[in-house]
């Protein structure tokens, strides 16, 4: 299990995935982003696809691509695309209403966050990412999903619907109660935990009780099979940015007014972080 940060490469633990800029001392300090993948996938494949946004995104960032705690159980959905090793977050019965080692996944993360943060926000992305959803069509994901009942969108969603759902479960105090709270996020394909109707995590039952305030940038894509979930889960949050794409279930291209509203969103950010109190800040 490895986290991975981005601009500089080193083996080990981390690297940088950040372009790099010329040094500016009066220039706000880049967020920090913990980056949370998908469904039996990895750190390094979440990566590959952010990594494909403009620089002019990349270099005032700073991402940290942590692999989740446990090997896959089973079969994943990318291995024609990426090379193993992968990961879940956390597991779940076939009727999806007992979900295994969720506190535990909770519990890992917040351990990252205290030994390599501060971290100032989450970005979450859903199953397969680039164009690996593209070898199915409508109809197929229709019957993928037919075949394996709704609750199937459950686990592909682990690092969305873990994302999604952090700030309430702080707010709550049922999770990451030993770090500061989140600022931000950035959603890609997300939703909401299934809810009662088929089951959720304890930890994760009122996570979603309350508005979520948190500045929330979110990307849905036209031909997502969860594009409803995801115009549900934007309902969510107060004043959220919402980025509609032409694709499906895919971390896509940033076209010119794309870019421009993401850049806008981290300027936001960055203003944000800079107004607050040099001690608050010292001690994320």
């Amino acid at each position: 299990m490895l986290g991975h940060s981005y601009p500089c490469f080193q083996t080990g633990l981390r690297f940088k995935l950040t372009a790099m800029a010329p040094e500016n001392h009066l220039k706000p300090k880049n967020p920090r982003i913990l980056c949370l993948h998908g469904f039996r996938t990895s750190g390094r494949i979440l990566q590959a696809g952010i990594g494909k946004w403009p620089d002019t995104i990349l270099r005032d960032l700073d991402l940290d691509f942590l692999d989740a705690p446990f090997p896959a159980t089973g079969k994943s959905d990318v291995e024609r695309f990426f090379d193993p090793p992968y990961y879940e977050w956390y597991q779940a019965n076939k009727g999806f209403k007992e979900y295994r080692n969720f506190e535990e996944c909770l519990a890992y993360i917040e351990d990252y966050m205290l030994k390599n943060g501060p971290f100032d926000g989450l970005l979450g992305f859903s199953q397969v990412g680039f164009d690996a959803w593209t070898i199915f069509s409508i109809d197929q994901c229709h019957i993928y999903q037919q075949d394996c009942g709704p609750l199937i969108l459950d686990p592909f969603l682990q690092g969305a619907f873990l994302t999604a759902a952090i700030p309430g479960m702080q707010e709550q105090g049922t999770a990451l109660t030993k770090v500061p709270k989140v600022k931000f996020l950035v959603i890609i394909s997300g939703a909401k935990f299934p809810g009662l109707m088929f089951g959720e995590p304890k930890a994760a039952v009122n996570a979603f009780s309350s508005p979520v305030r948190c500045p929330s940038l979110h990307f849905i894509g036209e031909r997502d099979f969860l594009k409803t979930e995801g115009e549900v889960l934007v309902e969510s949050f107060v004043e959220p940015v919402v980025i509609h794409h032409s694709g499906g279930h895919i971390i896509p291209k940033l076209d010119t007014e794309a870019e421009e509203t993401v850049l806008s969103f981290f300027q936001r950010i960055r203003q944000m972080l800079s107004d607050e109190p040099a001690p608050v800040r010292s001690l994320m």
